[in-house]
């Protein structure tokens, strides 16, 4: 296992690849995504990423600096995303005093089509943790305030009936909210939104607001979704599984049981798939390598990372798939895929404010 201080220069490296030299984060101006990855140069996913990263970097290093990264690419997701594609106005219901009522755009260069532009739960959730982390690391409560503005706004939008009268949800919708773009959910968008939203409240109440009880109508949503969906399962996508084993390892007032159904499941399906790769040759896996995603493969790295603490063979198998694909992105990866494989790859290095124990220090994680 590399030591801290290598991996943190690793850490840098890989993110120096998608935001450029931000070592002099007084004069730094958010660049857009290399590859043509998203639209205007904005890709949701990728940034909520790059967001969180920034905090770790301030979080591992004690300066104070590298947040100032962090609110940047914050206000230029919102002054991108959160507009029409032509960037003339907010998206509908948004406002200046109420930047996020409109939602956030996922960022796709097509407009249209099968995967064109809209807004996807899972993307907005990641981007209300990442809202939640600079909150926390800034001490501005007004980020995690942002935060549940984008979540009373999205929510409604997302909920649909089933055919039998049960309350569903699905996992797009288009750019102004006003109609699915999909029929079903996705897999994890239920318990990522109960895991998220209470979070959220979670951070409230670290700011003092301890009569502040948020979405909790919404959170009650998503559990009846949860108890009809189980047994909680992970999938053996990749990705899939290192987000089930992310949201699984937070801690909860009323989902424990749940979540851990869901991270013990998760975690078979990872020792399963992690310690055979790790028996394969190093040639063979370079062979299978432009057949991969390894953005996929390093999400499943990170939800190993937070989730599982006393399985040595597992996290090194985790670790060296880490180092695979290090070594490996540059000749397998297509252009426009480098800017969420390298903020995925600094994350798989350090976990840091993705893991639920990282601000231990200031007590955050109360599930009581």
């Amino acid at each position: 296992m590399a030591s801290q201080p290598e991996r943190l220069r690793r850490f840098k490296a890989a993110m120096e690849k998608v935001y450029g030299d931000f070592e002099d984060t007084a004069n730094w101006r958010v660049p857009p995504l290399p590859g043509n990855a998203g639209d205007r140069g904005r890709y949701l996913w990728t940034d909520a990423f790059g967001v969180v990263n920034f905090v770790t970097l301030h979080h591992t290093t004690g300066e104070d600096r590298y947040l100032e990264p962090a609110r940047r690419l914050v206000q230029a997701v919102h002054d991108t995303l959160g507009r029409t594609r032509d960037g003339s106005s907010r998206l509908p219901h948004a406002s200046d005093a109420e930047p996020l009522k409109g939602g956030l755009r996922i960022g796709k260069v097509d407009e249209t089509g099968p995967d064109g532009d809209g807004q996807y739960h899972h993307y907005l959730t990641l981007w209300m943790f990442a809202l939640s982390r600079l909150a926390i690391a800034s001490g501005d409560v007004r980020y995690n305030d942002l935060a549940i503005q984008l979540a009373n706004a999205i929510h409604p939008h997302f909920m649909t009936l089933r055919s039998d009268g049960e309350l569903s949800m699905v996992w797009k919708v288009s750019t102004d909210m006003s109609r699915p773009l999909s029929r079903s959910k996705g897999h994890l968008d239920d318990v990522t939104g109960y895991v998220v939203f209470e979070q959220l409240g979670s951070t409230a109440r670290w700011f003092g607001r301890s009569n502040d009880q948020p979405l909790l109508a919404e959170m009650e949503q998503y559990w009846a979704m949860m108890e009809r969906s189980r047994p909680l399962r992970s999938s053996t996508d990749m990705l899939d599984l290192g987000m089930s084993l992310w949201v699984a390892h937070f801690p909860s007032r009323r989902g424990d049981e749940l979540l851990r159904e869901l991270g013990t499941h998760g975690n078979s399906i990872a020792r399963n798939v992690f310690l055979e790769r790790l028996d394969e040759p190093c040639s063979s896996l370079r062979r299978s390598a432009a057949r991969r995603l390894a953005f996929r493969e390093l999400g499943a790295c990170l939800g190993i990372q937070c989730y599982v603490r006393d399985d040595a063979d597992l996290v090194t198998s985790a670790a060296a798939i880490v180092n695979f694909w290090e070594s490996h992105v540059a000749d397998s990866t297509p252009d426009d895929l480098v800017a969420i494989t390298q903020v995925m790859l600094a994350a798989a290095l350090i976990p840091g404010v993705f893991d639920r124990s990282y601000f231990d220090r200031q007590q955050l994680q109360d599930p009581s």
